[in-house]
C-alpha cells in the first residue's frame, strides 16, 4: 500500500527540488550577483514586459558628493539589506544609502583609516562589490581596498575595531613571501560562509594567487590553497620546474567566488601563470591556471579541478566564477556549475563531481612554429555543447567592409601578414591574432541564470586583438648605465601595456611625457603601489625603480650614471619573451576589422545545449545614421534576469540601459544614462516597490564619466 503513494511523492520532491532556486532569497538582493549563487536572477515580477517601457528614473545618488574631478569606471554591483544599499564609489568610499529614496546614511572613507597606512590614493582603485555577514545583532560590511581588508559596521559605517588591527588586515601577509615585494588587490568582492570569508584577488607578476580562509571576527587566517602546488601537494607534478612554487606568479582568481552552501563547496575560477604570453619558463600545463576549483569551504581540500586551458600563453583567464545551477537530466533535476570564459565557451559540470553533462574533447592544437623556448600544449579541452557563443577564428572572408574598399584592402593587407590559425594559435614575432580577443568572449560581468526555465544569458564581444612577441635576450640582462637598466625593465614589465614605444594601445594610455605629471618620487611611489588597472611591483628594488624613472621620466642627468642594482627578475640566463602590448586589430576608422556583430547578448538552454536567440547588443549612433542595422560593441558588466520575462543589462560604451524580453530577446526598453553603465545591475524590493539599480562610471574607452548610482522605478507604484 505505501508503494501507491512512492511514486508521486518522489516526482513532488523532485518538483520542488528543481523550483527551489525561485525561494524568497531571490527576492533580495543581500550578495553581489543575486545570491552566493551568483546567477543574478530575481524572483521579482513587477516590473514586467507589459510595463518596462514606463520606468522612469526614482533617483540618483552622487557617491562622490561635491568632488567634480573625472573618475574612473566603477564596477560595483550594489547590495540591498533592510532597506539599505551598501556600494562603493569611484574612489572606494564605502557607503549606505536609502535603497528606496537614495538619501546619504553614512559614508567610510579609507584615506582616513590608520589601519590602511599602506594604501593611498594611487591603489588599484577597482572595486565589482561588498559582502554583508551577520549573526543576528551584529552586522558587518566586508570590503577591499588594495591589499586591505576592512570590516565597517553596517549600521553606523565605524570600522569593528576588534577585526584585525583597528578594523582590518593586510593581505600581503600570510602568502609565504615577503609582504614588501607582494602585491595584492581583489578588486571582486569577498565571499562569506558560516563564519568565515574567502579572498584570492588581483596579483602582481611575482606574487602567487593563493586562495585564503580567514575568521570574520577576528580576521585570522585559517586556511590556505596553493594555486601553484607545494612539494608532496596534488599538481605539484604538472610543473616542470621543481621550483616553480617559490617564484612564479598569478594563477589567482581575480574574478572572485560563489558557494553551495548546501554542501560547503567554494567555488573559483583562476588565470594563467606568470607570464601571460610567454610559457618557456613554465613548461607544463600548470594546474591550477586556468581551472575551475572546487574547495572544501570549511578545510580548504579540493574536492575536484577543470581546466579549461592547458598552459595557456593567450591571456584567457577565467573571468567570472562559476554560476550555480540546477539543469534537468533524464527527467531528474542535477545541481551544476556553469563556467563561461574568455574562449566562448561555456563549461557545464556536476556540482560536487566535476563530471561533464556534455562531452568535452580534448582535440589537437597547432604547436608548430612557436618561438623559441615555448613547448605548447598538443590538446585543448572542447565542449560538444554548447556551441561556442564567440567565433574562435578570424578568415579573410570575416573581415570588416563597412568602411568601404580602401578601408578594407588596408585590414586586408595586414591580416595577411598574421597567423590566424584559429584559437590557440601559437604567439609569435610577427603578430598572431588572438579571437575571442583578450577581454572575451565572455566576461567578468559574467552570465544570467533563470532557474524556471534553465536558460543562462550570456553577454558576449567579438574583438580581434594582435599579439606581438618581442626577444629579451640574456646578453643584454648586464646593463652598464641606468637608462639600459631603464630600457630592459620597461620592456620587462610595462610594454605589455603602454607598447613599445610608449604610445598606449587599447585600454592603456600613453606615457609620452608624463615627466610633466610626475616627479621622481612620484612615479617610483606610483610603481611601487599601483594605480586602477596596473598592479605594482613592489618587488622592484629601489635602484630598478630608480633606472626605470630615468628612462620614462628622461632624466638625462641621471640616464648615463653606472646601474648598480640586480636585474632579477631578468637573470635566469635563458632567452625569454614579451608581448609588446594589447594591440585591437582595427579599421582606420577605428572599428572591429571583423564583420559585425562585435557585441551580443545570447540565450542558451542549458538541458539541451541549444541556443534560443542571439542579437546585437549595442549600436554605434554615426553607423546607425547611415542605415546600417545595430551592429553591436565590445561589452563589460553583465545582465540580470527576473520573473517578470526581462533581462536589464547596461555593459555598452554607448550609454544606454536596456531592457530585453527574455524569451525572444526583443529591446523593450532603452534609457540614456548619465554615463556608461560599466557595471551588472541589481534589483530588489522596498516597501512593496521594485527597483533597478546601475552603477554608471563611464566606460575603458573614454567619454563620458560619472559617480552617479541611477535607480529606475514604476511611476505611480507606492
Amino acid at each position: 500500500m505505501k508503494n501507491r503513494f512512492l511514486l508521486p511523492l518522489l516526482l513532488l520532491s523532485a518538483l520542488l527540488w528543481s523550483c527551489k532556486d525561485t525561494t524568497t532569497e531571490n527576492n533580495t538582493w543581500e550578495v553581489t550577483g543575486g545570491s552566493k549563487r551568483n546567477i543574478k536572477y530575481s524572483a521579482l515580477h513587477q516590473i514586467d514586459t507589459s510595463n518596462v517601457s514606463q520606468l522612469q528614473v526614482a533617483w540618483v545618488y552622487h557617491s562622490e558628493q561635491d568632488d567634480t574631478s573625472r573618475f574612473g569606471p566603477m564596477q560595483c554591483n550594489p547590495i540591498v539589506i533592510d532597506s539599505m544599499l551598501y556600494a562603493v564609489s569611484p574612489k572606494l568610499k564605502l557607503f549606505a544609502i536609502h535603497a528606496g529614496t537614495g538619501k546619504p546614511l553614512w559614508s567610510f572613507d579609507p584615506a582616513d583609516s590608520l589601519t590602511n597606512k599602506t594604501w593611498h590614493r594611487n591603489s588599484v582603485n577597482m572595486n565589482r562589490g561588498v559582502a554583508y555577514w551577520t549573526d543576528g545583532t551584529d552586522k558587518r560590511i566586508i570590503y577591499s581596498v588594495g591589499p586591505i581588508v576592512f570590516e565597517v559596521n553596517a549600521l553606523t559605517g565605524k570600522l569593528v575595531p576588534d577585526f584585525g588591527t583597528d578594523g582590518g588586515i593586510d593581505l600581503r601577509i600570510g602568502l609565504g613571501m615577503d609582504k614588501e615585494k607582494a602585491f595584492i588587490a581583489p578588486t571582486s568582492p569577498l565571499i562569506v560562509f558560516k563564519d568565515l570569508f574567502f579572498a584570492g584577488g588581483y596579483v602582481g607578476e611575482e606574487t602567487p594567487g593563493h586562495l585564503r580562509a580567514f575568521d570574520i571576527k577576528t580576521g585570522k587566517q585559517k586556511w590556505i590553497f596553493h594555486t601553484i602546488p607545494y612539494p608532496g601537494e596534488p599538481g605539484y607534478e604538472t610543473w616542470e620546474d621543481s621550483t616553480a612554487y617559490k617564484h612564479m606568479g598569478s594563477t589567482n582568481s581575480w574574478s572572485g567566488f560563489s558557494l553551495d552552501e548546501k554542501n560547503g563547496i567554494l567555488f573559483a575560477g583562476t588565470g594563467n601563470p606568470t607570464n601571460d604570453f610567454y610559457g618557456g619558463d613554465r613548461h607544463g600545463n600548470g594546474l591550477y591556471g586556468n581551472s575551475i576549483l572546487a574547495i572544501d569551504a570549511l578545510t580548504g581540500k579540493l574536492k575536484w579541478h577543470f581546466q579549461t586551458v592547458h598552459h595557456d600563453v593567450w591571456d584567457m583567464d577565467l573571468p567570472t566564477p562559476p554560476v550555480l545551477v540546477t539543469v534537468q537530466r533524464d527527467g531528474k533535476p542535477v545541481e551544476a556549475v556553469a563556467q563561461t570564459t574568455k574562449t566562448g565557451m561555456i563549461f557545464l559540470l556536476e556540482r560536487t563531481t566535476g563530471k561533464a553533462l556534455f562531452p568535452i574533447e580534448e582535440r589537437p592544437m597547432i604547436t608548430s612554429g612557436a618561438v623559441e623556448g615555448e613547448k605548447l600544449w598538443a590538446t585543448q579541452p572542447f565542449p560538444t555543447l554548447p556551441k561556442p557563443f564567440a567565433r574562435q577564428k578570424l578568415t579573410e572572408n570575416d573581415l570588416n567592409t563597412l568602411g568601404g574598399d580602401s578601408s578594407y584592402q588596408d585590414i586586408k593587407r595586414r591580416f595577411k601578414s598574421y597567423r590566424s590559425e584559429g584559437i590557440y594559435t601559437p604567439p609569435t614575432k610577427e603578430g598572431t591574432i588572438i579571437l575571442p580577443g583578450y577581454d572575451g568572449g565572455g566576461e567578468w560581468g559574467g552570465p544570467a541564470f533563470d532557474p524556471e526555465s534553465q536558460i543562462l544569458y550570456v553577454n558576449a564581444s567579438e574583438m580581434p586583438w594582435v599579439l606581438n612577441l618581442v626577444e629579451n635576450k640574456p646578453a643584454a640582462q648586464k646593463a652598464q648605465t641606468n637608462l639600459e637598466a631603464g630600457v630592459l625593465l620597461y620592456n620587462q614589465y610595462c610594454m605589455a601595456c603602454h607598447g613599445p614605444e610608449r604610445l598606449g594601445g587599447g585600454d592603456y594610455p600613453a606615457i609620452i611625457g608624463i615627466e610633466k605629471k610626475y616627479n621622481h618620487k612620484q612615479f617610483t611611489d606610483l610603481v611601487a603601489s599601483g594605480r586602477r588597472m596596473m598592479p605594482g611591483f613592489s618587488q622592484l628594488s629601489k635602484e630598478e625603480k630608480d633606472a626605470l624613472a630615468t628612462f620614462i621620466l628622461n632624466i638625462k642627468s641621471g640616464q648615463q650614471k653606472p646601474f648598480k642594482g640586480k636585474l632579477a627578475a631578468t637573470s635566469s640566463g635563458k632567452i625569454s619573451y614579451a608581448s609588446t602590448g594589447y594591440n585591437k586589430f582595427l579599421t582606420k576608422e577605428g572599428y572591429p576589422a571583423i564583420s559585425p556583430p562585435w557585441g551580443t547578448l545570447n540565450a542558451v538552454d542549458l538541458n539541451t545545449g541549444e541556443y534560443k536567440w542571439t542579437v546585437p547588443l549595442g549600436e554605434f549612433e554615426e553607423l546607425k545614421k547611415k542605415g546600417i542595422p545595430a551592429t553591436g560593441m565590445e561589452n563589460y558588466g553583465g545582465p540580470v534576469v527576473t520573473a517578470g520575462n526581462l533581462i536589464f543589462i547596461a555593459a555598452t560604451a554607448d550609454g544606454k540601459f536596456r531592457a530585453f524580453n527574455k524569451r525572444n530577446g526583443k529591446t523593450l526598453l532603452e534609457l540614456d544614462l548619465p554615463a556608461p553603465g560599466f557595471a551588472t545591475p541589481c534589483t530588489y524590493e522596498v516597501n512593496g516597490k521594485q527597483y533597478v539599480v546601475i552603477a554608471c562610471g563611464g566606460s575603458k574607452w573614454g567619454g563620458k564619466s560619472s559617480d552617479a548610482y541611477v535607480a529606475f522605478a514604476l511611476p505611480g507604484v507606492k
